[in-house]
């Protein structure tokens, strides 16, 4: 279903006459001590980004990077729990003061990236990790989208809430839900069926970027999915009779393209990666896997595309006779919007202002621009106008985080942590993430949320405005997962260590473990009845 836009919803604006609210922000004690406590501890806050950057640990296994965001929770005093709809990185913390108040969710990531290993403060491509294969050399994990930024300023604004609510007698649930393996949109869309974000209030939410600005605009909803091709293994040498599992996936991936031009809207994207593909030239790829991200407007669309892209690895898999099966990884909704709760935050971003970049910062951002080409403009120094959103969606990412919007009125944000010009999923940007620009963002980040976090506990009458447009958005439209039935999430064993950290025992009770392997069955193609000798 896709979002309910500003015309369905009463909520319509004319663009070109548009002028953001000004006033809804408040000047309070306890948006004061808030960003008090942020400034005071702006130490121990970058402290934890810094841990996390060092750690770099890929989706599902972030073991060392979610202990430092909880740890970092509980001497804020919040009650941690981990393994979070069953996934063992992924924990809860909570803050509770009084029996009545809202209840206000804080997101936090703490996820790297594969490939994307970089040298902190480097200007250039310098791999903090190199991987000396001489058939396969490669780089390690980085933080090229940030995540370790995420989740840091999120925990700092959770902390500095709890403080505003301590001093100041605000009665207030504070919940702060760190959450793995974003980078696959895996975690958050799970929990959310699983109903760990019901009950909510409200939802505060940012992520870094190259420019400081909120708004109400959607995403894209997506499917990911894995298509497995199964073949039968031989000498490269005598091919004949072989079934070569990577020749499916390269002629899928080759028929794919084909689907851009009468298949595509401009709101859809395809993109895919062979992720296994054989490991030597001389023995035909038995079992090959090609992943897909399937993107659109909406659930409805993504299924659409989806069954087209199904196909095509069918007729792939007539084509070089192989086998082939697919198992959906994660599925997740576009984001739903709101307006009130994006006027809300710009006021307060407004007020606080853009982030205060040093000027080694500046200068690292100059240099890895021009190490990329781009002009040399620096860091995003302003606060991005708020304006409401092209009436025609073309397309873009997508976050696990509009599943919960379906949930709980949700406000997402953005702050510079990498230069203009850039993107996030680059090396560029984890060499950004663990030095003087990210340093600056989080700051103001966790300044952005804890303040429009304390103006909804301050004055009560925005919260009622937030929720009232929610329910108008979503009058006569049904949630439902993405996500297929009896769908179980991909998890990996978490080490004895961690779970004695943790409290927590392995399996957890809604996967599978061992996960069914995969072994082909195929035989060897026919070449039909020998030829008879010439004579």
């Amino acid at each position: 279903m896709a979002a309910a836009s500003d015309e369905a919803a009463g909520l319509a604006v004319d663009a070109a006459a548009y002028t953001p609210p000004r006033g809804l922000a408040e000047d309070s004690a306890a948006k004061r001590t808030a960003l008090g406590w942020i400034e005071r501890n702006t130490s121990r806050i970058n402290g934890l980004n810094d841990e996390i950057w060092e750690h770099a640990e890929l989706s599902l296994r972030e073991w060392n990077s979610s202990l430092a965001e909880a740890d970092f929770l509980r001497k804020a005093g919040f009650e941690v729990e981990f393994g979070t709809a069953g996934f063992p990185t992924a924990f809860t913390a909570t803050y509770k003061r009084g029996k009545s108040g809202p209840v206000i969710g804080f997101s936090g990531e703490y996820d790297a990236l594969p490939g994307l290993s970089q040298n902190k403060g480097v200007g250039e491509h310098d791999p903090k990790e190199y991987v000396h294969d001489p058939f396969a050399p490669g780089y390690g994990p980085g933080h090229g989208c940030g995540h370790c930024a995420l989740g840091t300023a999120a925990a700092a604004a959770a902390a500095a809430v709890a403080e505003a609510s301590r001093r100041h007698k605000l009665d207030v649930t504070v919940k702060f839900f760190g959450s793995t393996a974003e980078e696959q949109l895996i975690g958050k869309t799970y929990a959310v069926s699983r109903g760990v974000y019901d009950g909510l209030d409200a939802f505060l939410d940012w992520h870094p970027s190259t420019g400081n600005a909120t708004g109400w605009g959607t995403s894209n909803a997506m499917t990911a999915v894995t298509f497995t091709f199964l073949g039968v293994a031989g000498h490269g040498g005598t091919p004949l009779g072989n079934k070569s599992a990577l020749d499916a996936a390269v002629m899928m991936a080759t028929m794919s393209e084909f689907l851009r031009e009468e298949s595509m809207a401009p709101s859809a994207r395809l993109h895919w990666v062979i992720n296994n593909g054989g490991d030597i030239p001389n023995v035909t790829p038995e079992i090959a896997e090609i992943s897909y991200y399937v993107r659109e407007g909406s659930v409805e669309r993504v299924t659409s595309l989806l069954d087209k892209v199904i196909a095509v690895s069918e007729a792939a898999a007539t084509a070089s006779r192989t086998s082939v099966r697919h198992r959906i990884t994660s599925a997740c909704w576009n984001q739903l919007p709101s307006k009130a709760f994006a006027e809300l935050m710009y006021d307060n971003m407004r007020q606080i202002g853009p982030p205060v970049f040093s000027e080694d910062a500046q200068r690292l951002a100059k240099e890895l621009q021009s190490s990329l080409g781009l002009p040399e403009s620096g860091l995003h120094d302003r606060i991005g106008e708020l304006a409401p959103p092209n009436p025609v969606f073309l397309g873009g990412g997508s976050t696990d985080v509009a599943d919960i919007s379906w949930q709980v009125p949700t406000v997402s944000m953005g702050a510079a942590v990498a230069p203009v010009g850039t993107k996030m999923h680059t090396w560029s940007t984890a060499s950004c993430a663990g030095s003087a620009p990210a340093h600056a963002a989080i700051r103001a980040a966790a300044s952005y949320l804890a303040a429009t976090a304390v103006d909804l506990l301050v004055k009560p009458e925005l919260l009622r405005g937030v929720k009232e447009e929610f329910e108008k958005r979503t009058e006569g439209l049904t949630w439902k997962t993405a996500l297929p039935e009896g769908y179980e999430p991909p998890m990996y064993e978490p080490p004895a260590w961690f779970l004695e950290r943790t409290g927590q025992s392995w399996p957890p009770g809604n996967i599978t473990w061992p996960p069914r392997r995969i072994v082909s069955k195929e035989k060897f193609a026919s070449l039909g009845p020998a030829l008879e000798p010439q004579v």
